[in-house]
């Protein structure tokens, strides 16, 4: 009789450290997805309220829209964590098998783009540069988060473009376009430029990338970063290889291991269910 109540308590108290270790993780990802969710919700209005609507056509347009993208990974993130929280404190076997599953289905997928670009690199650079070069390019103006985005991009990996093309790819955007009427043709954004600050007066020169199309590479180089983006970036990542690698297999292994800790603690419970029922 002893032997039964010392195993039933120290069942109990397994399970309770299951259940409130699996709580805490998905607190803290609850309140995550919800501040995403806010600042993509707030991010949506201004931009709705700046520009008058916003569309939404297509994939492409809810790729490249950043505020929409943050609202639907926070709502994502959101509802997964919130059932992984309220499955494990109510003990719902459900909602714990639904949390699971979404887990191995975020896991599955990592590791399928984990793979091709470790695998085919340069595979998958061409399919990034044919499925998002003209798009990006063509509403750089039309989109503010969107250039804020690329702006930030070419200023921190030193690049201009995003294809092979490099610097040549902005002569797609209608502003920058050798045929636009605008004073920007045949130039590239401020953000393309190796000085683009003026060390004197500290302004930003946005015209420093003016006429830069109508030079070869050779002369452009001088002043602008001529190659493309999509380009840098892997071979950066390659540069970084054994450190992303690490980082991707933490987070795989985190992610297996609460994965791990769902299916226990519903194994647990559907223990005892039995016990009841018995």
């Amino acid at each position: 009789m002893m032997n039964n109540r010392r195993r039933s308590n120290n069942f109990t108290y397994v399970s309770s450290c299951v259940k409130y270790m699996i709580f805490m993780l998905n607190f803290v990802f609850w309140l995550f997805g919800g501040l995403l969710i806010g600042v993509g919700l707030y991010a949506f209005v201004d931009k709705w309220q700046a520009t008058g609507s916003v569309r939404v056509e297509n994939v492409y347009d809810v790729v490249l829209n950043i505020s929409l993208v943050m609202l639907i990974a926070g709502g994502v993130v959101f509802v997964v964590s919130f059932a992984g929280c309220v499955g494990a404190l109510r003990e719902n076997t459900c909602l714990l098998k639904f949390y699971s599953l979404c887990l191995l289905v975020f896991f599955l997928l990592e590791m399928g783009v984990a793979i091709v670009g470790f695998v085919f690199p340069h595979t998958l650079q061409s399919l990034l540069e044919e499925s998002f070069t003209d798009k990006i390019i063509q509403t750089y103006r039309e989109d503010p988060d969107l250039q804020n985005f690329i702006d930030f991009g070419q200023q921190e990996f030193k690049c201009c473009g995003l294809s092979q093309e490099g610097y040549l790819d902005w002569g797609k955007n209608e502003y920058f376009n050798c045929t636009s009427p605008s004073v920007e043709r045949c130039g590239v954004p401020f953000s393309c430029c190796i000085n683009a600050t003026d060390i004197s007066s500290g302004l930003v020169n946005i015209m420093c990338g003016y006429k830069v199309q109508m030079l070869p590479v050779s002369e452009a180089s001088k002043k602008v970063w001529t190659s493309g983006c999509i380009e840098i970036v892997r071979s950066w990542a390659e540069r970084n290889l054994y450190t992303i690698a690490g980082i991707a297999l933490g987070i795989a292994l985190s992610q297996l291991f609460v994965i791990y800790l769902a299916k226990t603690l519903e194994g647990q419970i559907e223990l005892q269910k039995s016990r009841w029922h018995s």
